[in-house]
């Protein structure tokens, strides 16, 4: 069999033990998120936020914030409780390859080059923790960025376990038309600093 024959029959090989292992993930992934209404609270949240910000009439805007502080207050209980329960995960399960682009079971025969998402989701849920502190007052449209910043960037965490960090950035970019970078930017520094060190280690 000549290469120009094989390499097809490799790549196909190659796409679907990529499938699978994609698949494996979004499953183990999905089992954990389905227990709890992070996702719906998320949705409500964000719409929330951008119905507030584009009101004109303060009073109506002020009513909006504390209708919204329940559901960042619940959100952030419900990320807490979800980062507990998945951190008893076997480790080998949760490892996130550190590659452009996705590769089968690159983060077991490639170690070195991931890093653990229970830590990942450890840091998601203090900056929101933080983010929702009632001890921390704040100006609520401040708060609003922060957090959404905060939002958009566990999502991404969870797209880049399941698919691949160039993916999970696609669909940030094409969900929320912000870059990977620009949510980077705009999270606590704490969360930033924390997690910069964990992807780069």
């Amino acid at each position: 069999m000549d290469l120009l024959t094989l390499l097809p029959l490799l790549l196909f090989g190659v796409y679907l033990l990529n499938r699978r292992d994609q698949r494996d993930r979004i499953t183990l992934l999905g089992s954990y998120l389905s227990r709890y209404r992070i996702e719906k609270l998320m949705e409500n949240l964000m719409q929330g936020y951008m119905r507030a910000l584009g009101e004109s009439d303060p009073a109506r805007q002020a009513a909006i914030w504390s209708m919204l502080s329940s559901a960042e207050t619940e959100l952030s209980g419900q990320f807490n409780a979800f980062t507990l329960d998945f951190a008893k995960v076997d480790e080998a399960q949760t490892r996130v390859s550190k590659l452009a682009l996705a590769l089968p079971y690159a983060s077991r025969w490639l170690a070195s080059q991931t890093f653990d998402l229970r830590k990942a989701l450890g840091i998601h849920a203090h900056a929101l923790a933080q983010a929702t502190s009632a001890g921390q007052p704040q100006d609520p449209k401040r708060k609003a960025f922060t957090l959404m910043a905060e939002l958009m960037l566990m999502q991404h965490t969870c797209h880049w376990f399941c698919r691949s960090r160039t993916v999970a950035s696609t669909r940030l970019l094409a969900r929320h038309q912000t870059t990977y970078e620009q949510v980077l930017a705009a999270v606590a520094p704490d969360t930033r600093q924390a997690y910069l060190a964990l992807i780069r280690a």
